[in-house]
């Protein structure tokens, strides 16, 4: 089946280049564009995307807010955030919004179809420098006591806290399979418990949460 993206920004040359790129790829469907996130929700309810890409600045309803607007309203749909800004605050508030990955425009091809396949399997994709933000906010924010861990989490088996390190380190459930030599099936089962047991909507806020408890240093 192929993974039907709607692509989200108000530079109409820069769609037109986006679709072209995203349409040779086989397993690729372009199913609509917008040029605003007001836009984007109409599409949405109407097209049935599985993937999102979204511009951040743009008229009538940024790309922040509409994240937002589809975490609520389209659970199952996937936004990745495609922009030239990567300042602290916007990448933050993107991801707090509900996006499932994070680019920049001068992200390779390569690097851009291995984030939207990613996402469509519900696997967060981050560039290395947007890494290193999330990476470096988690250093900044203080850890509680491990008391504090045991009135946050119950507890998790040693091969969760496994795969949930493997997790922390950006693997997807294909990568964990392999180190962990299980299948891709049992990886997702753990991580149902994982998120279950933190609380978590997602990946990333699995590893955010185990880090606040003290699981992941």
């Amino acid at each position: 089946m192929s993974i039907r993206v709607l692509i989200v920004d108000d530079q109409s040359l820069f769609r037109e280049g986006l679709k072209t790129l995203l349409t040779a790829q086989k397993d690729f469907e372009v199913v609509g564009e917008a040029s605003n996130g007001e836009e984007a929700l109409r599409l949405i309810a109407n097209n049935h995307p599985h993937v999102v890409l979204m511009d951040l600045r743009m008229p009538v309803l940024d790309g922040v807010r509409a994240t937002g607007r589809i975490r609520e309203l389209f659970p199952e749909v996937r936004v990745i955030i495609l922009t030239t800004f990567d300042d602290d605050d916007l990448v933050f508030d993107g991801l707090r919004a509900g996006a499932i990955g994070y680019l920049l425009k001068d992200v390779s091809s390569d690097n851009l179809f291995e984030a939207v396949r990613a996402a469509y399997r519900g696997e967060y994709f981050l560039q290395p420098s947007i890494t290193a933000k999330v990476v470096a906010e988690f250093a900044r924010s203080p850890r509680p006591s491990s008391a504090k861990m045991a009135e946050l989490t119950e507890p998790l088996s040693p091969r969760e806290i496994e795969v949930l390190f493997l997790v922390a380190e950006g693997k997807s459930n294909r990568e964990i399979a392999e180190q962990l030599v299980i299948s891709e099936g049992t990886v997702k089962n753990h991580l149902s418990s994982i998120l279950s047991k933190l609380g978590a909507k997602d990946r990333l806020q699995a590893v955010i949460r185990a880090r606040e408890a003290g699981i992941l240093r």
